[in-house]
């Protein structure tokens, strides 16, 4: 069972990787319209906002109570076995929902110091055009990669810890998500580099180093995982798949959605004002109707596909 799973994922990690360093590679050979562009980065966003709230976390969450009540199995008879069982309960279930908030709050604080450490805030873009700075592989440059290898190595711990579920639909919505997300994120990382003077042979070194990133972290997860004992292999499967729902919903609301809200603002012409400024102005943060319903639809996506195939 293990060597079918092992198999599903590496599967999705070749398509990964494939799919990534040719999204990437999109810059050197041709253009793409910014629109395109800002669409795909709206579908990608919603993609993870769904998948995170109604794919990842609901399956966490019933991981970490499985794990907590095998661990916890007991026989109860009579009166005091069934008020001993209640209380057992309810103390798993507070267990739980500390485990969830703790996963949570960790996945999320992890890729805010990511940006802060990595000083990848600035080169998390998806077709910006960044000013050029001189000396190529710069300061900049340097940050701006490791912030981005980062991200992508965090997306590729859901797919890992997917694979241990059992559940090949969580596992294809997962991938989908990461797809979808890295995609515009290859694009962009390329094209920034470009702008800031690095020759195309190196731009292509990051590009593989960055599509790696992914899918190597899948299955780096997956190994980890399936070495653990019984109860705490399930218990940190859980946990992983919780924490990358927190490194999703920074990701997306943190990165993409003001990305796209202030391409929105510069749509309409608000062109001399600093982000800043656009940020406080009453139709300055404003989604292009096309951008917004392409996250509607990602972000309901994930949704739909689970309880279509529940049904």
């Amino acid at each position: 069972m293990a060597f079918t799973e092992f198999g599903q994922l590496l599967l999705f990690s070749i398509s990964m990787l494939i799919g990534c360093f040719c999204a990437g590679m999109v810059p050197l050979s041709m253009t793409l319209s910014e629109s395109n562009l800002q669409l795909m980065s709206s579908l990608g966003a919603g993609l993870l906002v769904g998948t995170a709230l109604a794919v990842i976390i609901p399956e966490g969450v019933t991981i970490l109570i499985s794990s907590a009540h095998q661990g916890h199995a007991h026989h109860h008879s009579g009166k005091e076995g069934l008020t001993e069982m209640h209380n057992e309960e309810d103390e798993l279930a507070h267990d739980a929902s500390s485990s969830v908030g703790m996963a949570l709050t960790c996945g999320f604080i992890f890729m805010l110091l990511v940006d802060q450490i990595g000083g990848a805030h600035g080169g998390h873009s998806h077709g910006h055009n960044p000013g050029k700075s001189e000396g190529g592989f710069g300061k900049k440059s340097l940050s701006t990669i490791i912030g981005l290898v980062v991200h992508a190595a965090a997306d590729g711990i859901a797919l890992g810890a997917a694979s241990l579920t059992d559940k090949a639909e969580i596992e294809f919505i997962i991938f989908l998500a990461i797809m979808l997300h890295k995609a515009p994120a290859a694009f962009g990382l390329t094209s920034f580099l470009l702008h800031e003077g690095a020759d195309r042979t190196s731009v292509r070194k990051v590009l593989i180093i960055f599509s790696l990133a992914a899918p190597v972290m899948a299955i780096f997860t997956f190994l980890s995982l399936t070495t653990m004992s019984g109860g705490l292999s399930e218990y940190s499967t859980g946990w992983v798949m919780l924490f990358s729902a927190g490194t999703f919903l920074y990701v997306s609301t943190v990165h993409v959605l003001p990305e796209i809200s202030h391409e929105g603002a510069r749509s309409d012409s608000v062109i001399n004002l600093s982000e800043q400024e656009i940020s406080i102005q009453k139709n300055g943060a404003r989604i292009k109707w096309t951008n917004l319903a392409a996250l509607c639809c990602g972000t309901f996506l994930p949704v739909l596909l689970n309880v279509s195939h529940h049904h």
